[in-house]
């Protein structure tokens, strides 16, 4: 499997992506395209001792770059030679399977639809990150950025997106799809959460979806749900907010705790696994990136500070993307959506 990687985008680029890749090409026997600067990448190469390419790395120049202040439409017509939009030009026609990049996230967007395209019957892609809960598995937030205003179609449609992908990347067979709002309640939200729960509740009635209800965003973490559509701005919130949490928490138990007495210090030599594995699953390192799901091909936006094991786990994420893609049967139940909307 191609992957192609921005090795231009982010904070720490190019060393970061470079050195990225060169782990994920070891784990996971990937085949990595490094679309940038070619001079600068070999610059990182040689610092870190490596004076040949390695096996299953090869390099595409592009002399421009993507800055985090350029405009996303701007970028699309104006930096068409830039390691972004060359890269989703690549993937577009064809070159890899999946692409990644940890730069300006409204230019990546804006590249994927209008170089890559959504899948036919798609009105917007959304940003579709996954975190851990209680229960043990995953739950994917749908949208969580990419749309702050949205349509009940819209939602709609994220309710598919988010349903094939927890079923293709995650084994979830009849994923449970629920609407984000202030209260479980039908009568709760605004006229958007209202419309959209009678839409969701149709398309459930039709079995083309496993829409369970209205869900409180304290139920999100907890596993009550494996789907959870929302307008991206609501998304974005709730996202960075449990981020926010698991930081504050992972903070309280090492300094409030386990740093309080000698005997507490002593107790975390007998725990510090558990603590640490805990830590891990709510590390953004750890899960590598959030793809743009209604694209036609994987599209992979990693974090903008992401180091050498985030890029590393974005190209695994990508390839596992690749490997359960679903815009086949995203374009069918589209079109049955369409008509269930058509019969209203």
């Amino acid at each position: 499997m191609r992957i192609i990687l921005d090795a231009m985008g982010g904070d720490h680029a190019p060393e970061a992506p470079v050195l990225g890749a060169l782990q994920a090409v070891k784990d996971f026997d990937a085949q990595i395209i490094l679309m940038g600067r070619g001079p600068e990448i070999l610059d990182v190469l040689k610092k870190n001792g490596i004076q040949d390419l390695p096996d299953g790395v090869q390099i595409a120049h592009a002399d421009d770059i993507v800055d985090m202040h350029d405009d996303p439409a701007d970028a699309v017509r104006k930096k068409k030679n830039s390691s972004m939009m060359l890269g989703l030009r690549m993937l577009a026609e064809g070159e890899g399977d999946a692409f990644v990049s940890a730069g300006s996230t409204g230019a990546l967007l804006s590249g994927a639809t209008l170089l890559v395209k959504r899948v036919k019957g798609v009105r917007r892609a959304a940003m579709g990150p996954s975190i851990p809960n209680k229960k043990g598995g995953k739950t994917v937030i749908l949208d969580c950025g990419a749309n702050a205003e949205c349509t009940p179609e819209f939602l709609l449609q994220f309710g598919l997106m988010g349903a094939l992908y927890a079923k293709k990347n995650m084994g979830i067979q009849s994923p449970r799809i629920g609407l984000l709002n202030i209260g479980t309640e039908d009568s709760k939200g605004g006229q958007l959460q209202k419309d959209t729960y009678a839409l969701l509740s149709k398309a459930g009635e039709q079995g083309l979806l496993n829409f369970v209800g209205n869900v409180e965003a304290r139920a999100v973490p907890l596993g009550e749900v494996d789907v959870v559509v929302c307008d991206g701005f609501s998304g974005n919130v709730l996202l960075k907010s449990i981020e926010g949490t698991a930081m504050f928490m992972g903070s309280l138990m090492k300094h409030k705790i386990f740093k309080r007495s000698v005997y507490s210090r002593i107790g975390y030599l007998f725990c510090h696994r558990g603590v640490n594995d805990v830590m891990k699953m709510m590390d953004y390192r750890e899960i590598g990136g959030t793809p743009f799901l209604g694209i036609k091909k994987p599209v992979i936006k990693a974090h903008g500070s992401s180091d050498a094991l985030a890029f590393r786990n974005a190209v695994k994420q990508a390839m596992e993307v690749a490997g359960g893609d679903i815009s086949a049967e995203l374009e069918q139940g589209l079109a049955a959506m369409k008509e269930l909307q058509g019969n209203d």
